[in-house]
């Protein structure tokens, strides 16, 4: 997959997660966090045997993504609190 479309994707995916969460960024850090979403996502549903994954630009990708990206935001989330 292009890089572009993991920009557009992450992007969107960091976007939606940030809405869900509530919680500021930038566009830099919706895009960075959405990346990071598709990889935790991917992680997240080979283990529940949901398959999936980040294959291009399409709705099942941009949800593997949000669903990672949630719980990117969750785990931070938790970890600044116990500090």
């Amino acid at each position: 997959m292009g890089l572009i479309v993991w920009i557009i994707v992450g992007a969107i995916a960091g976007w939606l997660a940030s809405m869900v969460m509530k919680s500021s960024g930038s566009l830099i850090t919706n895009i960075i966090v959405g990346i990071l979403g598709g990889f935790i996502g991917g992680w997240v549903l080979d283990l529940i045997g949901g398959g999936g994954g980040v294959t291009g630009l399409n709705i099942p990708s941009i949800l593997t993504a949000f669903i990672g990206a949630v719980v990117l935001l969750a785990v931070l989330r938790f970890v600044q609190r116990k500090r």
